[in-house]
């Protein structure tokens, strides 16, 4: 590498660095003065707090990476332009191309950086932050759907209840079905089911089951009936933010198996899956769209190239959210929801620099 290589190079993880260092104690301040109360109320453990913040860290971090990046790559390009270093490189006979190549060696070196946070470091900080906060911060609401639950909990088994009461570990309206090769061979139905656990057992009020004869239908109605089934608790509601605590081979199994059993939340656990990767590519496309929008010097200076890039990066970001949402709330594809952003900024990236070089 040439000493211009270096040199922008190190301008690049240098500012980046500098970025996260200066706006992490930030977000940690001022999410700490918004949530003091509460941690003063329940009289939570230095202990289990200091753990809580070094999880808020990295999943402050995670989630704002692209973000960061791009401010900071705004930010020292425009010194670079208004110094008028880029003009004199330009000058010196190199092509754009040729001046983009230290950004994308630096990019490369960040997207690493974000794959290992998204697969090993992200997931267990999402455990810790989300626990705590539900434990301390949402007392009263639920971690998991518990509303109308419909799953199918193995080949041969589907079952259904209205609504699950998490802490008593009560369901009301509960129905589960049979079948054998694809025909229904009982059905059992029950106000309400409540899992025992100093017995390991179901507790079933106003139990009905009905066995599917070939004449004619056999009835068994019981006021209340303790049996066991091949499911427990966790695996009926898993909490909503399941896919965000595992790595990412167990994430891809947890996906087949929630699937299976026609899980509402399928759309919302691939979404995290999609993301692990389309966030190393939104590195690339964003530090090329921030390189475009700062090299050239404005009259304006810095703050003009600073808003320009604050007002690219809210678009994206609003893009991600709302394409999210979408994928959660309905059959939008996450695949698409996911990638969509990055094919759209992506067109820009090559508008600009395209613009850029001449």
């Amino acid at each position: 590498m040439k000493i211009l290589d270096w040199y922008i190079l190190k301008r690049y993880l240098f500012t980046f660095f500098m970025m996260l260092l200066l706006f992490i104690p930030i977000g940690i301040t001022v999410h700490l003065a918004e949530k003091i109360g509460k941690i003063l109320d329940n009289d939570v453990p230095l202990n289990e707090v200091l753990v809580y913040l070094l999880d808020f860290t990295v999943y402050f971090a995670h989630l704002l990476f692209p973000l960061f990046l791009f401010l900071s790559v705004i930010w020292f390009t425009s010194k670079l332009a208004n110094n008028t270093e880029i003009i004199a490189f330009l000058s010196s006979g190199v092509s754009f191309s040729r001046f983009l190549r230290p950004y994308m060696i630096g990019a490369f070196i960040v997207s690493i950086l974000a794959i290992i946070m998204g697969l090993f470091l992200a997931p267990k900080a999402s455990e810790g932050f989300n626990d705590f906060s539900y434990k301390y911060f949402k007392k009263g609401r639920s971690d998991v759907d518990n509303t109308n639950v419909y799953r199918q909990i193995n080949d041969n088994d589907i079952i259904y209840v209205s609504s699950f009461d998490v802490k008593n570990s009560r369901g009301n309206n509960f129905t589960l079905e049979h079948f054998e090769d694809n025909k229904l061979a009982y059905k059992i139905n029950a106000s309400s089911i409540q899992y025992i656990e100093k017995d390991t057992l179901y507790r079933l009020t106003n139990y009905v089951k009905r066995t599917i004869g070939e004449r004619e239908d056999e009835l068994e109605i019981v006021r209340r009936k303790d049996t066991l089934f091949s499911f427990d608790v966790d695996d009926l509601i898993p909490v909503i933010y399941a896919a965000e605590t595992k790595m990412y081979g167990d994430l891809k199994n947890f996906i087949a198996k929630e699937e299976a059993r026609g899980s509402s939340n399928v759309g919302r656990f691939k979404l995290v899956l999609y993301r692990k990767w389309s966030l190393p590519v939104s590195v690339f496309i964003l530090t090329i769209i921030a390189v475009a929008v700062s090299s050239m010097k404005r009259r304006g200076g810095m703050g003009v190239n600073l808003a320009v890039g604050i007002c690219i990066a809210m678009v994206f970001v609003f893009f991600d959210k709302i394409f999210g949402v979408m994928a959660e709330q309905s059959d939008f594809p996450p695949l698409v929801a996911v990638w969509f952003p990055n094919v759209i900024f992506g067109i820009l990236a090559i508008f600009l620099m395209s613009n850029a070089k001449r």
